[in-house]
This record gives C-alpha cells, sequence and structure tokens, in this order.
C-alpha cells in the first residue's frame, strides 16, 4: 500500500460520521490503519464493514477518559502502533444567540458544549500522548471558521472553538519536539453534526440548512461561494498534517480550509440591529 500515509495508525474520535468518517476513508486510501471512536455502535459497523482489514471501532464517549484511554489500548493492541491522534468529535449551538437563551439554558448548553468540543480535545490528547511521543507522531485537530472569526456560532460554541485554538497552541509547545500539534479549520459543510441535547437539538443535523436552500438562493459570503460542501473534499489537510514527510517541520498551525473567510469584503457591520 502506498500513499502519504502507508504503514501509519491513526485514532479520530467522533470517526463514525461526517468529517470523522471521510478522514478516516481518506487515510485509508492513503495507505493507513484506523481506529475510529465515537457513541453510536451502529454507525461504527457500518464503516468498518467497508474496510474489515483496515479500520477498527471502538464505541465510547469523548467526555470520559477511562473509554478513551481503551480506545488508544485497543489501536495498539490491533494494529501495533498509533502514528496520529485526530480530535474530531464536537457539537454546535445552531447560533443560538445570547438573547435567545435563558440563564439555566446558559449553564445547561456551556457544560455540554465544553464537555464535548474542549475537554473532548483535552482528554483525547491525555489518552494518546505517550503513544505519540514514541512514535513520534502528531495530533491533527478540527476546528472551525468559528475558531476565528463571530457568529460561525452562537457565543458558547464560538467560545469553545476558540478555546481548541488556544488549546492546540499550547500543546503544540508542550509536547514538541516529539509530537507535532496541528488543527483544520472547517468551514461549513454537508454533516450530521448535532446540537445540544440541553436545547432539545440532539437529533438535529447541520446537512438540513444545507439541503432546505432554494435553488435560486444568494450564494454564501464567501470568496469562493461555490466551493463543495461535501466532507470528502475538506480532508486533504488532514493527510498533509498528519503525514512526517510532508509536514515534519509545521506544528502550532491551522489550516483554514473555509473558502476565504479571512478575504471577503465587508457585508454587516453588527448583529443587534433589532434590539
Amino acid at each position: 500500500m502506498t500513499g502519504w500515509l502507508a504503514g501509519d495508525v491513526a485514532l479520530i474520535t467522533g470517526g463514525g460520521a461526517g468529517i470523522g468518517a471521510a478522514v478516516a476513508e481518506r487515510f485509508v486510501a492513503e495507505g493507513a490503519s484506523v481506529v475510529v471512536f465515537g457513541r453510536d455502535a451502529s454507525k461504527l459497523k457500518r464503516l468498518c464493514a467497508r474496510f474489515p482489514e483496515r479500520i477498527h471501532g471502538v464505541v465510547g464517549d469523548v467526555r470520559s477518559s477511562e473509554d478513551l484511554h481503551r480506545a488508544v489500548t485497543e489501536t495498539v493492541e490491533r494494529f501495533g502502533r498509533l502514528d496520529t491522534l485526530v480530535a474530531n468529535a464536537g457539537i454546535w449551538d445552531y447560533q443560538r444567540a445570547l438573547t435567545r437563551l435563558s440563564a439555566a439554558d446558559l449553564e445547561a448548553v456551556f457544560d455540554e458544549v465544553f464537555a464535548t468540543n474542549v475537554k473532548g480535545y483535552l482528554l483525547a490528547a491525555e489518552a494518546a500522548w505517550r503513544q505519540l511521543v514514541a512514535s513520534r507522531g502528531s495530533i491533527v485537530m478540527t476546528l472551525s471558521n468559528a475558531s476565528f472569526y463571530v457568529n460561525g456560532g452562537g457565543p458558547v460554541y464560538t467560545a469553545s472553538k476558540h478555546a481548541c485554538l488556544g488549546l492546540m497552541r499550547e500543546l503544540a509547545f508542550e509536547l514538541a519536539p516529539k509530537v507535532r500539534v496541528n488543527g483544520v479549520a472547517c468551514g461549513g459543510m454537508r454533516t450530521d453534526l448535532r446540537g445540544p441535547a440541553a436545547l432539545g437539538l440532539a437529533e438535529r443535523m447541520i446537512a438540513a440548512s444545507f439541503d432546505r436552500r432554494a435553488a435560486d438562493a444568494p450564494p454564501p459570503p464567501i470568496p469562493l461561494y461555490d466551493s463543495s460542501t461535501d466532507p470528502q473534499d475538506f480532508t486533504g489537510p488532514y493527510v498533509l498534517l498528519a503525514s512526517r514527510k510532508q509536514s515534519g517541520t509545521i506544528t502550532g498551525h491551522a489550516i483554514q480550509a473555509d473558502g476565504g473567510i479571512g478575504v471577503r469584503g465587508f457585508a454587516s457591520a453588527a448583529g443587534g440591529g433589532q434590539l
């Protein structure tokens, strides 16, 4: 098997669907073996059935250190090593503004989103760093346009993704020179990304937002407005950052795969004119 990741082994959290599953499939195509970690056993089973020799599923919750340590152990037992951790599991707040949240809602949503989006990444890194030091491997974190810009979510999601950017940079320092730590700041894509259970949004999928767009709707306000929303088309930066040969001198960096938001012109100056 040839490819940029030939012989490597990766562990992907939130790997059963969406960008996590797309990255798993791309890593296999690049020569890696992959362990996918997630809460939905049926999704993991379907993915593993497509690549029975190359993908192994582990059911668990990223909010559980015990589950994550078990995933790392199973990765090493199954494939002999761990080269890359892709910290990816997350939830979105569906742009629920501060002014639309009660105090009780805000407390519950904050705890739920940060436990998954931030603590989940940190616990995954804690579970994996020893094996990554041994292999001189890497961590690739799924970030977001909301790691850099406002209104890619509500205040809770935006704060969580800004926190992930800071976490990525801190771990890049703490784990150097043995482990590289980078991120991919994705723009919006058609996936089954869910919302907080605290708001009754655990079964709502972001894909529905794309599916509801009318055929004559204006394009999204980004320079590459006709860019793909297919998760498979976002996987290239993950491969690049996981590859020792291709990015062995890169750490503490976030590749912004967001359609060029940072170079768009002026639009709305403020979001609270109706208040």
